[in-house]
């Protein structure tokens, strides 16, 4: 019923719509999770992903229609600045939604104070930021005490950042290329992980979700762009290549804008790099 009172064409026409989609829908995602799930023993403890799960249902349709949309429009250009020109509304579009996940994400995580909703999410921060006891860690998140420090950001490598990006944008394009538009779920997954940490970052007091989301989005917003541009890049090509086959010209023309698109990320990733090992540090002592 979601798809028709919500028209994914909508998103075309103002990216800057995306974001209240992504707040319905995040929204949704949690409060149906908290509300059905939070009472059984056994679902309860897979709440973090059930999460991700009713997002990519709610969200599919809208990735599905720009993707084929784009694939359309990618077989009339040519060049770096012709490409970034006819994508860069998709790109945005992808952005708001993403951004409207994390504020929802940040807010109902806070305000329900369950500790299962983001289990996994919760999880995935402590593995990052304290893998010599991630035990201790999500004991310590998950039950709402919090000491925190800046020392786990700060002693984290450049070349170690950039390799753990490429492979979550590795995986982002292969997932793309099989799925189509089943990379969502690196996108839906990344937005709940950040709004976990947004949580422990803020204490989870809600007066202090906009700096939790100032301390994330420098060096989140690019890194999670170049994602979009990936997972736009692999859906592009799947949907060229079941349309046209690889002999067309058509075809050879999207696989060059395709290559174009994932230098574009690729360079991305490497500023997210210096913004998250450099300078994110130096202002969120």
């Amino acid at each position: 019923m979601l798809e028709t009172l919500i028209n994914p064409k909508r998103g075309e026409k103002g990216p800057w719509k995306m974001f209240f989609i992504g707040l319905i829908y995040a929204s949704l995602s949690l409060l149906l999770v908290h509300w059905f799930f939070s009472g059984d023993s056994n679902l309860s403890q897979a709440s973090g992903m059930l999460v991700v799960l009713f997002c990519i249902m709610f969200s599919f349709p809208f990735m599905y229609f720009i993707i084929k949309k784009e694939e359309r429009d990618d077989e009339e250009i040519e060049g770096v600045f012709s490409v970034w020109k006819t994508h860069k509304d998709a790109i945005y579009a992808f952005m708001w939604l993403f951004f409207g996940f994390v504020v929802a994400f940040s807010f109902w995580n806070i305000v329900l104070q369950d500790s299962n909703l983001l289990n996994f999410q919760v999880q995935t921060y402590c593995q990052i930021n304290s893998p010599g006891d991630v035990g201790a860690c999500i004991a310590k998140y998950s039950s709402g005490s919090f000491n925190m420090t800046g020392n786990s950001i700060n002693g984290l490598r450049f070349l170690s950042i950039i390799e753990n990006n490429v492979y979550v944008m590795i995986f982002t394009l292969i997932f793309s290329l099989i799925f189509g538009a089943g990379a969502i779920f690196v996108l839906v997954w990344n937005a709940s992980v950040i709004s976990a940490a947004i949580g422990i970052f803020a204490k989870y007091r809600i007066t202090d979700i906009p700096l939790g989301i100032a301390r994330y989005a420098i060096h989140g917003l690019p890194e999670i762009t170049a994602y979009f541009i990936t997972a736009l890049a692999g859906g592009i090509f799947g949907v060229g290549l079941i349309r046209h086959g690889f002999r067309d010209e058509k075809f050879l023309k999207i696989v060059e804008n395709v290559i174009i698109l994932i230098f574009i990320a690729l360079l991305i990733l490497i500023v997210a790099a210096i913004l998250e090992v450099y300078v994110t540090p130096a202002i969120f002592k």
